[in-house]
């Protein structure tokens, strides 16, 4: 698949146990697409509901274009993501037994096509963060003996 990532959200994998990964379509205006073609974007407090079997993101940030005078969207308008039945209905779901959210992950452009990466996750308690920071620390310690040679 070629894809061209515009933006991630790297407090995701942070802050989060990412269990199951969906691909979705977003519902944009016209100089939204332009500002996210800029890199114009920010991922990293946003979220996604279930609402009437329809999956909405919330407080996505896209910067309004500049060229875009009144035609300019709202910058966290709550825009709508498009899946199928199906993985709405598994999301839905294991949000309801297992209290997963829905977290996006990643923003690209596939076919001049806006797709946005969304993943259940859960919440990561302050020592499982501690860990992970502990354990990609020795990784990067490691790697650095194995250039050094």
């Amino acid at each position: 698949m070629n894809k061209k990532v515009i933006s991630t959200n790297r407090k995701a994998f942070h802050d989060y146990h990412i269990f199951d990964k969906y691909i979705a379509g977003i519902v944009l205006t016209g100089t939204e697409i332009k500002s996210i073609r800029k890199g114009m974007l920010n991922l990293k407090d946003s979220y996604a509901k279930i609402d009437d079997g329809e999956v909405f993101i919330y407080s996505m940030h896209i910067s309004p274009y500049e060229q875009g005078n009144r035609y300019n969207h709202a910058p966290e308008r709550v825009r709508k993501l498009l899946l199928n039945k199906q993985e709405i209905r598994k999301m839905s779901d294991k949000i309801k037994k297992e209290g997963y959210t829905i977290i996006p992950l990643e923003l690209f452009l596939t076919k001049g096509f806006a797709k946005i990466e969304i993943g259940l996750a859960k919440g990561k308690k302050l020592y499982d963060k501690r860990d992970t920071i502990a354990k990609k620390t020795v990784d990067r310690d490691i790697a650095r003996q194995l250039r050094r040679g």
